[in-house]
């Protein structure tokens, strides 16, 4: 190969490169901001997001102490952004909405690297597709920003592992436990990247320089991992794995273990495989086995397990889609009813999907409906009354809206308790507050869910049950919103 040869095919590959990362990223930042205000409805755990990242430094400090330290690097993050753009929710969502389209970008490389620059485009614009995806890229939390950082650390360990430098295993060091700095539970993906060391045919010294690295990011992340022990309290509400993300999970892995049973035609010491099989079940594997110790599997814990769905794949549709040799002409007219029916069934089963994702229906619940539903329901004097305690997060996203009512069983504004939900006064004084009050708005959840037997939680249900009589009831988006009357004053 003469320099002109070797310059035109460097400008290919540099092409090929340049689009199987612009595409899956356009692409996802399209998705992404397509209906980001979701109709101007935010759920839970998006309104402690927006309250902890409005708090000063200080109380940000104080409250982390007492809760919520695992997601804290994420709420400083977030109060620095707010700080300096203020905004609303699209100020929440945004940070989601491009880190997805980073991960999408490092999908696309990873998949021009490892399998070619046709699999690499498929694996991108796959990733952006996945409903999960799609739900994560537009929540204020730090899901699709954990999903970036391991993709982009999976990328660094293939250059550290190809061309090994101190800095590149510097690099993928530093990525790595800022993933595991911003979510606890992204410290998983080193099972996957173990594995993919062990069955990589790679020098002993590259082996040894991960496990220098994994080492090194497992003690970076001790301290927070140790301290954050003490607050699992918060999440009590985990139960044994949800069987509709089970069966969700399970669907993606065996799809994507059937694609990976195509051949792929780039060859090395490390193969696609065995990146993208680990990751794609290696961290759900070891967190629904941690599970059976103490309750904790949700599966956006794991999200990024959707990077080795994605690059398998891409890597089966971009065999699925070859030209078949000269001569084939039948062969061809399948393959493009092929191609033009899976662009269609894809299209079909997504879009509604998509329009759902972008519904207030979506989420657990919306704190913006709760607050016009209050509103509307309660008059000048009634109380108002949580149950459980927790469900005071509604009020948060917009407290002044909640200030002409009273709360009857707080002793301790959100901010000056240092918690995420407020501090409650005691279970006998919650009552006489109670039997002080003519009306009661409550708000708790839908009928079904689990109730806290705290002294509190019961004295609340109690004292409804004995003295007051119910006037109405209204359900909003995964919230109940009851009114109470002393009898004969509904």
């Amino acid at each position: 190969m003469n320099v002109s040869e070797a310059v035109v095919a460097e400008r290919r590959v540099w092409t090929s490169r340049t689009v199987a990362v612009m595409a899956p990223l356009t692409l996802t930042l399209a998705l992404g901001l397509w209906g980001i205000s979701r109709q101007g409805s935010v759920w839970r755990d998006e309104v402690v997001t927006y309250d902890m990242a409005h708090r000063t430094l200080p109380e940000l400090w104080h409250t982390l102490q007492n809760f919520d330290a695992v997601h804290g690097l994420y709420y400083l993050f977030m109060h620095g952004l707010f700080a300096v753009f203020g905004g609303d929710t699209t100020t929440l969502r945004l940070p989601s909405v491009l880190a997805t389209a980073a991960a999408a970008a490092g999908i696309g490389l990873l998949g021009h690297r490892f399998a070619g620059p046709r699999a690499g485009l498929f694996a991108g614009l796959v990733f952006p597709m996945i409903p999960a995806v799609q739900q994560y890229a537009q929540e204020g939390r730090s899901y699709a920003l954990v999903c970036a950082m391991v993709t982009w650390a999976t990328y660094l360990l293939v250059n550290a592992a190809s061309h090994p430098t101190r800095r590149r295993w510097i690099a993928y060091t530093l990525v790595a436990l800022t993933a595991c700095l911003l979510h606890e539970f992204a410290v998983l993906m080193l099972t996957a990247h173990g594995a993919t060391m062990l069955l990589s045919d790679v020098p002993r010294e590259v082996k040894r320089s991960w496990s220098v690295a994994a080492a090194c990011v497992v003690a970076g992340l001790a301290p927070l991992a140790v301290f954050s022990m003490g607050q699992t309290e918060q999440v009590r509400w985990i139960m044994w794995p949800d069987p509709v993300q089970l069966v969700s999970f399970v669907i993606l892995a065996a799809v994507g273990l059937r694609c990976a049973r195509a051949p792929v035609r780039v060859g090395g010491p490390i193969r696609l495989r065995t990146i993208a099989v680990p990751l794609l079940i290696l961290p759900t594997v070891a967190l629904l086995l941690a599970s059976q110790l103490k309750p904790m599997y949700v599966d956006r814990y794991v999200l990024y397990y959707v990077i080795g769905f994605a690059l398998l794949v891409g890597a089966a549709l971009d065999r699925a889609f070859r030209r078949p040799p000269e001569g084939h002409a039948r062969l061809l007219r399948r393959r493009i009813w092929l191609r033009a029916l899976t662009v269609v069934a894809v299209l079909v089963a997504v879009l509604p999907v998509g329009m759902h994702l972008r519904s207030p229906e979506s989420r657990a619940d919306d704190a913006t409906a709760v607050t016009l539903a209050v509103r509307e329901a309660a008059k000048p004097g009634d109380g108002l009354l949580f149950t459980p305690a927790r469900r005071r997060v509604w009020t948060l996203a917009d407290p002044a809206k909640f200030r002409a009512f009273p709360d009857l069983a707080l002793a301790k504004v959100v901010d000056a308790s240092d918690s995420l939900y407020g501090e409650e006064i005691s279970a006998p004084r919650i009552r006489a507050r109670m039997l002080a009050t003519e009306r009661i708005v409550v708000l708790g959840d839908p009928d079904g869910d689990p109730v806290d037997e705290t002294p509190q939680e019961v004295v609340k249900r109690t004292t409804l049950r004995d003295h007051f009589e119910q006037c109405g009831s209204r359900d909003v988006t995964g919230a109940r919103v009851m009114i109470y009357a002393r009898p004969g004053h509904c």
